[in-house]
């Protein structure tokens, strides 16, 4: 999926780079890479992909070009400035200067997160971060000392709600869920922030099958009725075949793992089964039991199985259909949401929300806190560039 989806959206990219009105890349000084110039040939069809190949995919997401020079490409809820977060990008890390050395992918993540950033600071209403790997290390927690609470806190008081949503499930235990937030729970005591601000803040649990809120008065998690925010397909799932799901997905997890000669250990939850090496392995055989598991489980039911890293697991429904849930339960369009997560592979979690939103893909918490300053400053730059603006017609209606 990266290789794929990376060297399409590299080529619009860079074509609408190179070949944008007005010269653009031409304007950035020191160009000098052959590398570059050789993949952006011919020139003229690159040209009608720069200019009209994102516009006929957000107009027709199924049936675009797009779609048929990269199948497992997403849709796009906003407009990109691709050329203009280029521009941001080379600024600093000099890619237009290179003479041999193409962009990696990496380097097409950031430029793509910046321009999301760009493009969905005006009109956020909502964000989301999946939790390990994101918002912290795998295995930690949210602690009092994670550089994430003031920003949270901030987003939350710009009237912008922020979610979390994870695999991690515990039915009816919102106190296991509080242990995994404890820090941010304690600065909306510490702050004594309002219900107006903590009502900002939603837990979705197991990836969709359980949504917490914040208590008003005690600050802490409480469970919200599913009755209240699930979807009337949510709420039609048969216990049935819930339990028909997750005994086919225990059997070919340990058949899987036996195949791979992975000594394991099996946790089965309500919504959710998975293994966990009990001897030290290596990632790739975590993927290809993920794969496995996807390519061969059937179901009526929709289910997510990923590798987490360090463990394989498979749940019942998946981020996409949770996050829809939320977005319909705060009624919330898809082009104001983002969610920011580090699993967009084809084993990974996160895949599934770019079915229903926009999203920033980030390779650890460090780059999850840089890319929430950016959404801030440029929301910051948007709200006094509005201010200014208003300020100004005000004054020449008195005139």
């Amino acid at each position: 999926r990266c290789c794929c989806v990376g060297s399409a959206l590299l080529a619009l990219m860079l074509s609408a780079i190179l070949l944008a009105p007005c010269t653009a890349f031409h304007a950035l000084p020191g160009l000098h890479c052959p590398a570059l110039g050789h993949m952006m040939r011919p020139h003229h069809v690159l040209y009608h992909c720069a200019h009209c190949g994102l516009q006929e995919h957000r107009s027709d997401p199924r049936h675009s070009k797009l779609k048929r020079i990269a199948p497992t490409v997403g849709s796009f809820f906003t407009p990109l400035r691709l050329a203009d977060a280029f521009r941001e990008y080379d600024a600093f890390f000099h890619l237009s200067r290179r003479k041999y050395i193409p962009p990696n992918f990496a380097e097409l993540r950031h430029i793509l997160n910046i321009a999301q950033i760009h493009a969905s600071a005006e009109a956020l209403r909502l964000i989301t971060f999946d939790a390990d790997g994101t918002l912290y290390a795998d295995g930690h927690h949210i602690e009092q000392d994670n550089e994430m609470i003031e920003l949270f806190v901030t987003l939350m008081k710009s009237n912008i709600d922020v979610g979390i949503v994870t695999a991690a499930g515990y039915p009816g235990e919102a106190s296991k869920f509080e242990s995994r937030i404890q820090g941010l729970l304690a600065a909306f005591s510490k702050y004594r922030l309002p219900a107006t601000i903590t009502n900002r803040f939603h837990l979705m649990g197991g990836e969709c099958n359980y949504l917490l809120r914040v208590n008003a008065h005690s600050k802490h998690l409480e469970f919200v009725p599913d009755e209240e925010w699930m979807t009337p397909e949510m709420l039609a799932w048969d216990d049935h075949d819930i339990k028909e799901l997750l005994d086919d997905a225990q059997v070919q997890l340990l058949e899987g793992a036996s195949r791979l000669c992975m000594p394991v250990q099996l946790i089965r939850k309500t919504r959710s089964v998975g293994v966990v090496p009990t001897q030290p392995t290596i990632y790739e055989v975590l993927e290809e039991l993920a794969i496995s598991v996807q390519q061969n489980l059937i179901s009526k039911l929709p289910f997510c199985a990923f590798n987490g890293g360090n463990d394989v697991f498979v749940d019942v429904g998946n981020k996409s259909i949770g996050l829809d849930a939320l977005m319909r339960h705060l009624d919330c369009y898809p082009f104001e949401v983002l969610h920011v997560g580090d699993r967009f592979s084809d084993t990974g979690n996160d895949t599934a929300t770019r079915d229903c939103c926009s999203i920033v893909w980030v390779a650890n918490p460090e780059e999850t806190g840089f890319f929430v300053k950016m959404l801030l400053k440029v929301s910051c730059g948007l709200c006094a560039a509005h201010a200014g603006a208003t300020a100004t017609m005000h004054v020449q209606a008195c005139h």
